[in-house]
């Protein structure tokens, strides 16, 4: 057996919540639970039935840190800066995302007007391009994502008032 210290300098493990997800593949539903994650091992349970996940890379820990914009650079473009992502104020309803992936186009802007049907979103999910589409009439008060974000299912890619 391993005394800890040999233990902690061999294995590199990354403590986070579990987190439960809910998936339906083909009219099939899968509750998928990830555990703790060492080196490049996920424990992972789905259904019930625990795996041992073998990623390609080791997990990076994301820091998120706000960088404030420098107001003598561009004078002019500061105040529309906040105006493509600002706080959801709960003024309409979000356009959710119907899959997991990731946000490759916003093709609206904070204020736009839009039609039901009118492409917004482009959101790459399993290897494709979707369109996602206003489900009605109304401006844009929000738009919560940005290009490049991974998103869940669910998760309100543009809020309609």
């Amino acid at each position: 057996m391993q005394s800890q210290k040999e233990n902690k300098s061999s294995s590199i493990k990354l403590l986070i919540k579990m987190k439960e997800y809910k998936y339906k593949i083909n009219g099939t539903e899968y509750k998928v639970t990830i555990g703790e994650i060492e080196d490049n091992i996920a424990h992972v349970e789905v259904n019930g039935t625990s795996y041992d996940v073998e990623m390609e890379k080791k997990p990076v820990e994301k820091v998120k840190v706000a960088t404030p914009k420098p107001a003598a650079a561009a004078p002019a473009a500061a105040p529309a800066a906040p105006a493509p992502k600002p706080a959801a104020s709960g003024n309409g309803t979000g356009v959710k995302s119907p899959l997991p992936g990731v946000i490759l186009d916003v093709k609206v802007n904070v204020g736009d007007a839009v039609k039901k049907g009118q492409v917004i979103i482009i959101l790459e999910a399993m290897k494709m391009e979707n369109n996602i589409n206003a489900d009605r009439d109304g401006v844009v008060t929000a738009i919560p994502v940005r290009k490049g974000d991974s998103v869940l299912e669910g998760t309100d890619l543009v809020i309609i008032g």
